[in-house]
């Protein structure tokens, strides 16, 4: 798919839903205790931006890159009224290389490219914490992409961030009831040491 055609089906996307269907993720919400007290942060194909809002509201220097102009315009503008630190960019993940040692934090949420792991690995500065989450192939609902190639196998973060200190790993495949818990999805943190 082409860049253009990639950005107009987020485009799409994104005026369909609207910002209330793209709320925080669950990794940054129940783990925000983690984070710096200041810094640069990234929330990294960041839809709507609710991770960037976090992010700049807990005081840390906010970016936020993705496809998607109307995305990026929604939190440019939000950002504006709300006297928020977010820097909102269109980027292309899948084209334009991450800058090295720039972020304390780095957030993903709902988007996998395995090729850009060392990437993302390489834009953490030392100590700085990654923030992912996305969908698992062993899913109980039809939530989220239906193609494997965007779905995880089972541990599949913790062999992709092995180069990364283990700090928050949640994966609960379909064990016990389905109906309660964290379903559908694997969370993980992990800090990047010497």
């Amino acid at each position: 798919m082409t860049d253009d055609a990639m950005r107009k089906k987020w485009n799409t996307k994104y005026l369909q839903q609207g910002p209330s269907q793209w709320p925080v993720a669950e990794v940054l919400l129940e783990n925000k205790h983690l984070l710096p007290e200041q810094g640069r942060a990234l929330d990294l194909a960041c839809g709507y931006g609710a991770n960037a809002r976090l992010l700049a509201e807990h005081g840390l220097q906010t970016y936020a890159w993705d496809i998607s102009n109307v995305a990026i315009e929604h939190i440019a503008t939000q950002a504006s009224l709300h006297h928020l630190d977010i820097t909102a960019e269109v980027f292309d993940l899948e084209h334009e290389p991450l800058p090295e040692n720039k972020f304390d934090v780095i957030v993903v949420a709902h988007y996998l490219n395995r090729a850009g792991v060392q990437g993302l690995i390489k834009s953490l500065k030392i100590n700085g914490l990654l923030f992912y989450q996305t969908f698992v192939e062993n899913k109980v609902t039809d939530a989220g992409p239906s193609s494997p190639c965007f779905l995880l196998k089972p541990n599949e973060l913790l062999r992709l961030f092995s180069d990364l200190q283990v700090v928050v790993y949640r994966e609960e495949a379909r064990i016990g009831d389905l109906q309660a818990g964290f379903r559908d999805k694997a969370m993980f943190i992990g800090q990047k040491k010497d």
